[in-house]
């Protein structure tokens, strides 16, 4: 049975179909199926709004949110909205992972990479085949993870 779940999706979704109250259902049903961890690279877009969603079931379902970071000055080029979400989220946490010390050229494809590594299911937003989400289902695919596509 799958209990660990990680996310990835489009930095930007309002060009796209996306649908947050889908993702709210989702996650519930995951909880309710068994997974207790949930993994999020804390990006904005949609990981952000993933972990937000996690947020809302965190107390009554007993889960944890694991915040993975690909470095610490990841919120640096965000927009200051932006930047209070990723604060107020990365304040409820369980647990903060960063995956390198700094920043460097492929530190953001080494941090999808232990998403991927880290859980047994992944749920990603991907509606184009190129960039960091198209990058991490591919992994995931590799390494034979269960993929929920919304």
């Amino acid at each position: 049975m799958c209990k660990k779940c990680s996310f990835t999706g489009h930095r930007v979704l309002s060009c796209y179909d996306f649908d947050n109250a889908l993702l709210d259902r989702v996650i519930l049903n995951l909880i309710k199926n068994g997974v207790n961890e949930f993994y999020c690279g804390m990006a904005q877009g949609f990981d952000l709004s993933a972990a937000e969603s996690v947020l809302l079931y965190k107390e009554k379902y007993n889960v944890k949110l694991i915040a993975c970071l690909p470095c610490p000055e990841q919120s640096e080029t965000f927009t200051s909205k932006n930047k209070a979400r990723y604060n107020s989220v990365l304040e409820k946490c369980d647990e903060i992972v960063v995956v390198s010390s700094e920043y460097y050229k492929g530190c953001m494809h080494a941090r999808d990479r232990y998403l991927v590594e880290s859980c047994d299911l992944l749920v990603c937003f991907l509606r184009k085949k190129s960039g960091g989400t198209y990058y991490t289902v591919n992994y995931a695919k590799k390494l034979n993870k269960k993929i929920i596509e919304l």
